[in-house]
């Protein structure tokens, strides 16, 4: 036990041993100096008795004996001795005190022989003896245990085991990978054995998500049958890999899918589709659904007003009208640019049109009377903004992709499987990406149903599209085998474009992750997520007279949000979700996905080229934008006439603006 009265009784032994040292080296130097000391008068007649005692001991029958007993005892007294530690000492220091006195101690004796000076052999051993102490002393104050100064940024004690095995099933993801534990490089597997609890891809521009994971998501899902939705923001970088991959696997599929691409700004290699296809509009729920999507894609500020009298306004005129012409000659012009003009109608003609359809009555009447009460600064701010959004939509280009049908949104259909492409433009997201998230509505309404094919949906930069319904998709589709992959840079980037609250639904209900670079709250969110691991810690006390070093084992951030704010490209953190035929214990990582550069930039290389859907110039293009233009005319003269001849209709006319003309 270290108490006060133990250290202090060691402390005597050690003085009583050091001093035995000197005694011995005194009386060395007196018996084999005796001439010396007699000459200087400092031999005494006790001194000399004592020295014959010590005689019949054998102590000198040997020259060098006292010397080396005078030396050990130096040695054992410097075994106990503890000094004031001191961090800038260093070891060599002290090996050089204690090489030099060795060196001058031994040698004093050659001199002796050489000079025969018995004088400079006291004043030499001497010295390599005070040397000596010097060292021993210098070396108990050095810190014996140093801290681990070369993992300053704690790296090795953040590691931990991660899963090594492949596991993999008819639907999984598995990325080959590579990990550090305990500074031994290590193989691993990301293994995604449920994509249907939803993947959720994040990382700073330039961390790698498509190239590490989103282009394997593709690959690999078409590889296992999957049929499939890629929205790919950056037309074509993942269209093209998703093409070349059909391409050669399409013959494994039972029935063999379509490949079919949306694209507005190569009309060439689109195919055309109607979002508001009528045979997938069974009531006036998915019209208004399909309002609410395409007018808060347009106006993303609408997002978190949701409910205040200026948005929903706006959201019910455009239900109506969409509904309209969903019951007009059963769905004949129910296309998107269709109801953009309409939409322009003079108020006349549109509210009597769409006063004559029931449905919609209740949706009309508040927009009706206040045009017949002349409250005008109410409805166009009622309307106007529908209208004014809904026109930077009146392009020839979309009014020629969306007026036409050559296939539909039903991509896990058994009987006619498909792979669509939709593809944006990071300069035109604005425009585009309202008309694309009416498209991932619709299709997500088709797809989640029972019955169906698996299927997979991708998307590259997903705050860039906004769809009202994402986070219900992610809930129930998993019964119905519907993967979904989100790609996006920030948990911030997702608030700002969905609002706070939907944003944290989609974040939390999200079961695979899969992170890159990323800062801030993203980086501590995610590091909470990934949870904590037994660390080792070690600590340093240094007092006058002592060392003290503490260890201790206790629970840290297997992945701190620092670590999470510096990931190289390529290098990736995450945890996966299992399922009950297929658990897994080690569901957090934290590695680098291995890639064949090699490999994959030979398979690019051989890619081939999206072959053109058509052949197609201006004047089509035109044609079709005038033709809208004219079926909405005709349809506007045509039910005019038919209630000015119709008695029971003839009260829904309105000749407001005639009557003050």
């Amino acid at each position: 036990m270290q108490t006060g009265e133990n250290e202090q009784a060691l402390r005597k032994i050690l003085d009583m041993t050091r001093l035995m040292a000197i005694v011995l080296l005194g009386l060395h130097f007196y018996y084999y100096g005796y001439a010396i000391f007699k000459e200087w008068n400092l031999a005494f007649t006790f001194s000399d008795k004592l020295l014959g005692n010590v005689f019949h001991t054998g102590l000198f029958d040997s020259f060098h004996t006292s010397k080396l007993l005078s030396l050990i005892f130096l040695f054992i007294s410097l075994l106990g001795a503890k000094g004031r530690k001191n961090e800038k000492l260093t070891f060599r220091g002290a090996v050089y005190y204690l090489a030099l006195g060795l060196l001058l101690y031994f040698s004093s004796y050659f001199i002796l022989i050489a000079f025969t000076d018995f004088v400079w052999y006291i004043i030499i051993t001497s010295a390599g003896f005070l040397l000596i102490l010097s060292g021993g002393t210098l070396l108990s104050r050095l810190i014996q245990r140093k801290l681990n100064s070369k993992d300053i940024f704690n790296k090795e004690n953040e590691t931990f085991p991660q899963e090594e095995r492949l596991l993999e099933n008819e639907y999984s993801i598995n990325l080959p990978a590579q990990y550090y534990l305990k500074n031994k490089l290590r193989k691993s597997w990301i293994n995604i054995i449920n994509p249907f609890r939803s993947i959720l891809v994040a990382g700073t521009p330039g961390s790698g998500k498509s190239y590490f994971v989103i282009r394997h998501i593709i690959t690999q899902h078409i590889r296992k049958k999957f049929s499939m939705f890629v929205y790919d923001f950056k037309f074509d970088d993942l269209t093209i890999i998703a093409w070349n991959t059909w391409k050669k696997f399409k013959h494994l599929y039972d029935i063999e899918p379509k490949f079919y691409i949306i694209n507005f700004d190569d009309l060439s290699r689109s195919h055309r589709c109607n979002p508001l296809d009528p045979k997938s509009m069974n009531d006036i729920t998915d019209a208004a659904e399909s309002a609410r999507t395409i007018l808060l894609g347009l106006n993303r500020e609408w997002i978190k007003k949701q409910g205040d009298f200026f948005v929903e306004s706006p959201i019910n005129f455009l239900s109506a009208v969409i509904w309209y012409l969903r019951r007009y000659n059963d769905g004949e012009f129910c296309t998107l640019p269709h109801v953009i003009e309409l939409m322009q109608a003079d108020y006349d003609s549109l509210f009597t049109l769409l006063r004559t359809e029931k449905e919609i009555e209740v949706l009309i009447n508040p927009f009706v009377s206040a045009y017949l009460n002349d409250v005008m600064e109410q409805l166009e701010g009622q309307i106007a903004s529908a209208k004014i959004s809904m026109a930077r939509l009146s392009s020839a280009q979309l009014y020629y992709v969306l007026s036409g049908n050559d296939f539909t949104l039903d991509i896990n259909n058994p009987l006619e499987p498909k792979i669509v492409c939709m593809g944006n433009n990071p300069q035109k997201v604005q425009t585009y990406g309202a008309v694309l998230s009416l498209f991932v509505s619709r299709l997500i309404k088709q797809v989640n149903q029972k019955g169906k094919l698996k299927s997979s949906l991708v998307f590259d930069e997903f705050p860039t599209i906004y769809l009202n319904n994402m986070d219900s998709l992610i809930a129930t589709a998993r019964s119905n085998k519907v993967s979904t992959c989100l790609g996006i840079q920030d948990f911030s980037q997702l608030r700002k474009d969905y609002g706070r609250e939907q944003a944290d639904v989609i974040l939390n209900i999200t079961g695979n992750i899969i992170s890159g670079q990323v800062t801030g709250d993203t980086a501590k969110q995610l590091s909470e997520r990934f949870g904590k691991i037994m660390q080792d810690r070690e600590s340093l006390s240094i007092n006058s007279s002592d060392t003290s070093i503490s260890r201790s084992k206790q629970l840290e951030s297997a992945v701190p949000a620092s670590t999470i704010s510096t990931l190289s490209s390529g290098e990736f953190v995450g945890i996966v979700a299992d399922d009950p035929d297929c658990r897994i214990d080690l569901k957090a990582f934290h590695c680098d996905i291995i890639n064949d550069h090699e490999a994959l930039k030979k398979e690019q290389d051989s890619f081939e080229d999206i072959t053109p859907v058509r052949t197609i110039n201006r004047t089509m293009v035109e044609r079709n934008y005038l033709q809208v233009k004219q079926d909405i005319s005709e349809l506007i003269d045509s039910e005019l006439q038919r209630m000015f001849h119709n008695p029971s209709l003839v009260h829904l006319i309105i000749k407001k603006q005639k009557t003050q003309t």
